[in-house]
């Protein structure tokens, strides 16, 4: 793999909109610590389809921007939505003064039918750049161990092409834990004449069965030596955190070693466990790396 980073690497973290004040009050105190020890690139907010989780994602997005100074990514999620709706959602960001987006395909709500107006991230990418031109850097998901619906590792990359040639500015990976992974899909990338950076994203490993069900959900390998291992500490979450924050503090330091271009925080909205990573890592990002 030939090494991605051009300028120093980057970091970034994803929050998702709280649901009671408590937790607003909470992600307040956590972003701010962020913003301030980072100096993070970028933050970037889940959405949800329906209607509530929308606004929550408008008003999270809106917030973090205005009180962090951090530039805030919305997660634009387009299954089910017309290219009315998300017309609309443009004009409300761009008038907010949010110049980037991660366009995503999204899941297929519970009860609904009808994909909408897009079948794919791809048609997203495309629409948003019909619309608005260059206003938004547009991030996109890649899946270095393949989307669990695709139905190839080949079929899976020329989706992702698809997003690039749409438009594409760069790109956020699902959470892996072998770095070969990443290193091969980044190889595959190059041989398709890709060369826009692809961002690892990365899980603090704070409780194993939560971890697990997440990974059969979005199709992230647990490699077995690292399940063996989570799996022998039963419930010592204790054990678990300092094992899965050796375990990823390696992983982020042989990452940008190998040249990624930056780090993308998948926060849970928690300080702790990133706060640590990145006491961890802070030391070397300014080295030869």
């Amino acid at each position: 793999m030939q090494s991605q980073r051009q300028h120093p690497p980057h970091f970034s973290c994803e929050f998702f909109p709280p649901k009671t004040e408590e937790g607003a009050q909470k992600l307040r105190a956590v972003y701010r610590e962020f913003a301030v020890q980072m100096q993070p690139a970028f933050f970037s907010v889940t959405y949800g389809a329906g209607g509530s989780t929308q606004e929550r994602s408008f008003d999270t997005v809106r917030e973090i921007q205005a009180e962090s100074g951090v530039e805030t990514a919305p997660h634009l999620s387009c299954i089910g939505a017309t290219k009315q709706s998300i017309r609309a959602i443009l004009e409300a960001y761009r008038a907010q003064g949010i110049r980037r987006i991660v366009a995503l395909r999204g899941d297929m709500p519970s009860g609904m039918r009808d994909t909408g107006d897009f079948r794919y991230a791809n048609e997203l990418v495309e629409f948003i750049r019909a619309e608005t031109g260059d206003h938004f850097w547009i991030e996109v998901a890649a899946y270095p161990e393949f989307h669990p619906q695709a139905l190839s590792a080949h079929t899976d990359l020329d989706a992702f092409c698809r997003k690039v040639e749409a438009g594409a500015n760069s790109a956020i990976t699902q959470y892996f834990y072998s770095i070969d992974a990443y290193l091969r899909f980044i190889d595959d990338c190059e041989k398709r004449g890709l060369s826009i950076p692809v961002v690892p994203g990365i899980m603090p490993i704070l409780n194993y069965t939560q971890l697990a069900r997440f990974s059969d959900a979005c199709g992230a390998e647990i490699p077995r030596w690292l399940r063996k291992r989570l799996e022998a500490m039963g419930d010592d979450l204790t054990s678990i955190r300092a094992f899965g924050h050796d375990v990823v503090t390696g992983l982020c330091h042989e990452l940008l070693r190998q040249g990624a271009p930056g780090l993308h925080f998948y926060t849970m909205n928690q300080l702790e466990p990133v706060q640590a990573l990145w006491k961890a890592i802070a030391p070397t990002t300014d080295m030869e790396l």
